[in-house]
């Protein structure tokens, strides 16, 4: 694959996935809207996609979690781009400050940077994210826990 089709190809893929994202929360306003026929787009993230990878695939997993459970240390070899759709998450990349991501709010996870926190911050009520993992061609696994 030459390198401008390669880069049209991420560059329109990244655009969908922005898409994706921004529906999910436009949809839901939408709803509330007296107008069914307006469509609402908000701005949840934007993020820089670092090096040069291919995108070959993206994976779409829907992430469950109880009551304080925390995933521990891990990294991705792939950028993550994700939307939390219900409860609060405490979320930190290593060498950033800590965040906390309330429902409606979208992440990034840089390619194999490590990711310190990615926990429920609730002790009482589960949480819900959706994670588009952009996977080159090499990419065996989505995550790695260290």
């Amino acid at each position: 694959m030459n390198n401008r089709f390669a880069d049209l190809s991420r560059r329109a893929l990244l655009i969908g996935l922005a898409f994706a994202i921004s529906s999910i929360g436009g949809a839901a306003m939408a709803q509330q809207s007296n107008s069914p026929k307006q469509i609402i787009r908000k701005d949840l993230l934007t993020a820089a996609i670092a090096g040069r990878k291919d995108v070959a695939r993206v994976e779409i997993k829907q992430i469950d979690f109880a009551p304080a459970q925390q995933t521990g240390l891990h990294r991705h070899p792939c950028p993550v781009v994700g939307y939390v759709a219900r409860g609060s998450i405490r979320f930190q990349v290593e060498g950033e400050p800590a965040k906390l991501l309330s429902e409606g709010s979208a992440f990034f996870e840089p390619a194999g940077a490590k990711v310190v926190r990615f926990d429920n911050a609730s002790t009482d009520a589960p949480a819900t994210f959706v994670a588009f993992y952009l996977l080159s061609t090499d990419d065996q696994q989505i995550i790695e826990m260290l």
